[in-house]
């Protein structure tokens, strides 16, 4: 693309007094992993590509199913069977070829998560397991990487922003995983379609705002119940 296609590409974020020239070419610039390819991974990979974040990791070690697709919105039926990173992939440089994005056909876990994080200067954690959720918080608490959190659960969700230059981190709240094997998760007590699009459309902007500078809250949790309407923050 030319320089006037980027200008016309990204004029509507450009034209914000809060983002600017200046602010896109933060954008551009900036490096972010988005853990998981599902729910939330879906919405934040989505609008991060859109905006114009310049390199994407994706990691990701799932096959698309059927039953992700009433919420997964980047993959399709024609993905069916295939890895969510792949189809994550052609989502992304169908909808804007700008942007690097990288496949990681991983689990995440303590063997390679040192060696993945470093990488990126952000990153976005849309797992599904509290395991891979204190992983992925600790390393980054070690690394000093900022970590856009969220979690879903049938009509509620989290977001929240830990680590950022110093702030307070996952286990300032939740100091240790539930250690219950049958705890809920969207597999047994399922999950509404459009909740984590709410919920992933909110951890991309945060994400967003951080990389363009601008303030955002910490140290604190928002909780989001969708089926009274009702959102709530908790300081900690």
């Amino acid at each position: 693309m030319q320089k006037e296609d980027l200008f016309k590409r990204y004029s509507r974020q450009i034209f914000m007094d809060e983002i600017g020239l200046e602010g896109q070419k933060k954008i551009i610039a900036s490096k972010v992993l988005v853990i998981g390819a599902g729910g939330l991974g879906s919405p934040v990979i989505q609008y991060l590509a859109a905006a114009g974040v310049g390199t994407i990791g994706i990691a990701d070690f799932d096959n698309v199913e059927l039953h992700n697709l009433n919420r997964q919105i980047i993959h399709n039926e024609n993905g069916v069977g295939g890895l969510k990173t792949r189809s994550a992939e052609q989502f992304v440089n169908n909808l804007n070829h700008q942007v690097k994005v990288t496949g990681i056909e991983q689990k995440i876990e303590a063997a390679n998560i040192s060696e993945i994080l470093p990488q990126y200067d952000i990153i976005v954690d849309g797992s599904d397991n509290f395991s891979t959720r204190y992983l992925v918080n600790d390393t980054c608490v070690t690394l000093e990487k900022t970590l856009v959190y969220g979690s879903i659960l049938g009509f509620s969700g989290q977001v929240a922003v830990f680590n950022h230059n110093g702030s307070k981190n996952l286990r300032d709240i939740f100091p240790e995983p539930p250690f219950d094997e049958d705890a809920p998760d969207c597999d047994s007590l399922g999950v509404l379609g459009a909740l984590p699009g709410i919920v992933g459309s909110m951890m991309a902007l945060q994400t967003l705002k951080i990389i363009t500078d601008l303030p955002v809250n910490i140290n604190q949790l928002t909780l989001i119940d969708t089926l009274n309407w009702r959102f709530q923050t908790l300081d900690f």
